[in-house]
């Protein structure tokens, strides 16, 4: 998954998602951990048009290591630390 130029963007994703508030400061009256961080957001630090960084999160959702929540007409993404947990530990018993 972090091989290709797509998984080291997904990586780069999830590392930002695990400290939003460092890289994602200007996030307008409310804390950006709760409920997360919009595609929009995400997309512009990328530097990718929107329905890429969509595409990455989407994935990222399906693979169960990112959570979603829909406030209003946004979808705010954050990590979920026990299913990355969980998936490491796979990984290093050796799948």
């Amino acid at each position: 998954m972090t091989g290709t130029p797509s998984g080291r963007m997904r990586q780069t994703i999830l590392d930002w998602l695990k400290d939003p508030d460092v890289h994602f400061p200007d996030a307008r009256h409310r804390d950006p951990r709760d409920p997360g961080v919009t595609a929009r957001a995400l997309a512009a630090k990328l530097g990718v048009p929107r329905r890429t960084a969509v595409t990455h999160l989407d994935f990222l959702t399906r693979l169960g290591v990112l959570r979603t929540r829909r406030v209003r007409c946004r979808t705010y993404y954050r990590r979920d630390e026990v299913r990355i947990a969980e998936v490491a530990r796979m990984f290093e018993k050796g799948w």
